[in-house]
């Protein structure tokens, strides 16, 4: 079993784009401009704005942190996207989901200048990315495809099973394993909730990616010997003897279905830090974008 090490190869990732921003600068180019929004003080939206920013810092990004009230209207917010949308100092930004319940993030998100949707959330994005056009992959599946490349897990040809429907890791994650090129070129079944005998499908698949949120949900008795496994699951359960009062676990049962598989993310330190590391990607992508159109 190999452990497919998240923090690791997102480090090597950020050290890339570092490296490349370095060089940016030496020949006198504007460096890559990041900004998050985020609407109220949610405390794990904080959280990951703020090692956003950190990793900004870290690779010699310029980044601006966008702190909005909870209580803002949907029509100031949207006023807010336009002004984003026309500053051209700024490469890329994101807007931190989830947003108060007032506000209708489908609006939100479709404002949003799909040049500068770095998170590739935007139906354009979306839709290019079925079509295998240039776009914003969104970061969680864009980091998942980094692993399996990175790692040489070899995808052409297998049953890739992926748990989960969201827009923003199932949906993308299945079309991605499905497209031309390595990794891809998978053949793929969609699971979800209301998948019957879904322990029928896993039991047959070469790579498992599971995005369904429930703690442990994948047990050994549901995986062939062999499988890759990544798991995108997060979730915080109580935990009286830890210090903190709770652990965070993934979709997996990561002691038991390890000793099955050939590759295998952890929980934390698997797909978390690529998700970052990829927004950053992203946003270099579109820096080099927008100077090529000048």
């Amino acid at each position: 079993m190999q452990l497919l090490d998240g923090k690791k190869t997102a480090e090597d990732i950020k050290n890339e784009i570092a490296a490349e921003v370095q060089s940016i600068k030496d020949a006198g180019g504007k460096v890559p401009h990041l900004a998050a929004v985020i609407v109220g003080t949610n405390g794990a939206s904080l959280t990951y704005v703020g090692s956003k920013v950190k990793s900004c810092q870290q690779i010699g990004f310029d980044s601006t942190l966008v702190s909005l009230p909870e209580d803002i209207t949907e029509d100031e917010l949207l006023a807010k996207i336009k002004e984003l949308n026309e500053d051209d100092d700024l490469d890329g930004y994101i807007v931190q989901l989830p947003l108060p319940k007032h506000i209708d993030e489908q609006k939100i998100l479709l404002a949003i200048d799909p040049d500068k949707d770095v998170d590739g959330f935007h139906p354009t994005n979306f839709g290019k990315m079925a079509l295998e056009m240039e776009s914003f992959i969104p970061a969680t599946p864009f980091g998942i495809m980094q692993l399996l490349e990175r790692y040489k897990v070899e995808t052409a040809g297998k049953h890739t099973v992926v748990i989960g429907r969201s827009n923003i890791v199932g949906r993308p994650m299945s079309i991605l394993m499905s497209r031309k090129g390595n990794p891809g070129d998978s053949t793929v079944t969609l699971t979800h909730s209301r998948t019957k005998n879904l322990a029928e499908f896993t039991k047959n698949a070469d790579i498992i990616i599971t995005a369904l949120g429930v703690p442990e949900f994948l047990k050994a008795d549901m995986v062939k010997d062999g499988v890759v496994v990544i798991d995108v699951g997060i979730t915080r359960v109580d935990d009286a003897s830890n210090p903190k009062g709770y652990v965070i676990k993934g979709d997996v049962d990561f002691n038991e279905v390890s000793k099955k598989s050939s590759f295998i993310t952890p929980v934390p330190g698997g797909v978390g830090p690529m998700t970052i590391a990829m927004l950053l990607k992203n946003t270099l992508l579109a820096r080099k974008m927008r100077s090529a159109k000048k």
